[in-house]
């Protein structure tokens, strides 16, 4: 699901916590949902379609001798701070997201082929240091390269051995899920460039409200198998199993547009280029968990056991 950590960052979020946290690192934060920051002649905004700028004017004195250019980018982005090595781009994020997923390829091809027994206890391990790391990375405050990379691995461990259990079951399985969460991610990252598909503050509130009814029904769903009540998936069998998995694909794809609205606002909000890994950590849980969701509808479709 989505990172927690993107909405209360003062670079990627616009909550309260935010905004105060952005005030403070640049002495004048930007409005709600205003997509840039402030600066010595006044507030900084994206450019609508078809203008060429929104820029206040800037004085003749401090022009002289400064491209244009430079005097644009220093305007846009917050002062530095200490721990800053560069402005998180665009590149970066793609460049870091293709780190944790070969890191996830590489250790899930060991899965993979490791034996039946091995298999599962590697399946176990990376579903509790995944799930753990996840939370970690989550919820703390400063941006951790190391923990988000170890991440990687216990999901590549995890996802390498269940996606061998599936594809011993169904063979084909997992490269029709893999297509078709590729193929998802393609739609939404078009859909979210063309501007048809936009992240706003009710279109959160909505995601994050159906989020919790999934989780809350993902829990209960758990406790039911765990103690016996029902067999298999529980309740996530048949056309039932399958609406249910259709629907958390539409709120992982609904997830997706938010998280690249915060990648947008960190690159414009001139966010340090450490918070890359933030960002491919958001886009890499969330990808996760809808190619599991689409490994289980395929499942359901082909014939549940």
């Amino acid at each position: 699901m989505s990172n927690p950590y993107f909405s209360n960052d003062p670079y990627f979020g616009d909550s309260p916590n935010a905004r105060k946290e952005r005030q403070r690192l640049t002495g004048q934060p930007a409005q709600p949902g205003q997509a840039g920051a402030s600066g010595p002649y006044g507030s900084y905004q994206q450019p609508a379609p078809g203008a060429t700028s929104t820029l206040p004017p800037i004085p003749d004195q401090a022009r002289a001798g400064i491209p244009m250019d430079a005097l644009e980018h220093a305007y846009a982005a917050p002062p530095a701070s200490a721990y800053e090595t560069g402005r998180m781009t665009y590149d970066d994020v793609i460049m870091k997201t293709g780190i944790l997923f070969g890191i996830i390829v590489v250790v899930g091809a060991v899965a993979w082929v490791s034996p039946p027994g091995i298999q599962q206890m590697l399946m176990i391990v990376g579903l509790v240091g995944g799930l753990v790391l996840g939370l970690v990375n989550s919820f703390k405050k400063k941006v951790s390269p190391p923990l988000i990379l170890a991440y990687a691995a216990f999901e590549g461990l995890f996802l390498g051995a269940i996606s061998s259990w599936f594809e011993g079951t169904w063979s084909g399985i997992v490269m029709q899920a893999i297509l078709a969460t590729l193929a998802v991610f393609a739609t939404v990252l078009v859909l979210f460039r063309s501007g048809k598909v936009r992240n706003s503050p009710k279109f959160q509130r909505i995601v994050m409200v159906a989020l919790i009814g999934y989780g809350v029904f993902a829990l209960l769903n758990l406790i039911l198998v765990w103690t016996g009540v029902m067999s298999g998936w529980g309740m996530r069998t048949g056309p039932l199993g399958v609406l249910i998995g259709v629907v958390a694909v539409v709120l992982a794809a609904a997830t997706l547009v938010i998280d690249f609205d915060n990648i947008q606002q960190g690159v414009r909000r001139g966010a340090p280029g450490i918070y890359s890994w933030a960002a491919a950590f958001g886009l890499t849980v969330t990808l996760v968990w809808m190619y599991l969701e689409i490994l289980r509808i395929l499942a359901i479709l082909r014939g549940d056991n």
